[in-house]
């Protein structure tokens, strides 16, 4: 018998999706290998890197930041519709050997973002790779929209946080999906006084001069911080819209990540987001198994 064409939807979540390495690695360890890919935001970053077959250096880079390492590359500008560039993103995946077309890729794949001026849903499933990846990831008021094909990118989130619909369209017959902003206790923000936040953590002193924030008034009170009114408003919103688009477009499999405690620019965070892909996995490999048709032969 057949085995059915299996196709991979990798959701949003910034820092979170680094729990897709995590899937795909143990994906690979049931022998389960995706057809096609289609990822949004961070889900667009790491399925580039896989199906561009550099998976393995992008796990080397990621278990390699520090907070110090990170706050380096931020390239914070205010004039250009963000606090950073994120232009890093386009010299990694260069560096580490992605192809620069989408059309040579291992397997069929597709990065969704967010058309800024009429809000829809873009798919790229061939040209440039690099700029269809920075604009896929483009989080709103954080990183700067890229202009690319003659539209200004926001973030794939806005629109289709977990893109089972592009994975569907590329020709998948049977669609896994991870969705790293899951929320199984119904948490969106924790206040500072119960966990304090990356920003009141970490954040050095010449951003929060840039940004007008009182560190120690940050650290004193259970008042949010900018980033954290910006994190909590994305979750929220991509809570709102991933829960409409799953229920119309239902995948046979969907990976819910339980990741609350970690905020989408905790990027150094690995060690956890990536063991959270691998349990997510393991805990539904024998239903797994059963919808890619692993119980047959070829």
């Amino acid at each position: 018998m057949r085995r059915p064409k299996i196709g991979l939807a990798l959701g949003a979540g910034g820092a979170r999706g680094w729990c897709h390495i995590g899937v795909l690695e143990a994906l690979d360890e049931l022998g389960v290998k995706p057809d096609m890919i289609a990822g949004t935001s961070m889900g667009a970053l790491v399925g580039a890197a896989w199906a561009g077959g550099a998976l393995p250096g992008l796990r080397d880079w990621v278990e390699a930041l520090t907070p110090g390492s990170f706050l380096k590359m931020m390239d914070v500008s205010f004039r250009a519709g963000g606090l950073v560039e994120a232009r890093q993103i386009e010299t990694l995946l260069h560096d580490m050997g992605v192809p620069d077309r989408l059309e040579d890729f291992q397997c069929p794949f597709a990065a969704v973002a967010t058309d800024m001026q009429t809000g829809r849903e873009i798919w790229f499933t061939e040209g440039e790779t690099f700029p269809a990846v920075r604009g896929s990831v483009g989080i709103p008021g954080l990183m700067t929209p890229v202009n690319h094909d003659g539209r200004w990118l926001l973030d794939g989130g806005l629109v289709n946080p977990v893109p089972v619909s592009a994975v569907r369209a590329l020709g998948a017959e049977v669609i896994l999906a991870v969705n790293p902003n899951a929320r199984p206790d119904g948490q969106i923000w924790r206040a500072p006084d119960e966990t304090p936040t990356w920003l009141a953590r970490v954040l050095p002193e010449r951003l929060h001069a840039m940004l007008g924030i009182d560190e120690e008034e940050t650290l004193r009170t259970a008042h949010p911080g900018y980033l954290d009114v910006l994190n909590a408003a994305i979750d929220v919103a991509e809570q709102q819209i991933c829960r409409a688009r799953l229920a119309g477009e239902p995948p046979h499999v969907l990976m819910d990540a339980d990741l609350t405690h970690i905020t989408v620019l905790e990027l150094f965070r690995s060690e956890e987001t990536i063991a959270e892909g691998h349990r997510m996995v393991e805990a539904q490999a024998d239903r797994i198994r059963r919808v890619c048709g692993l119980d047959h032969p070829r």
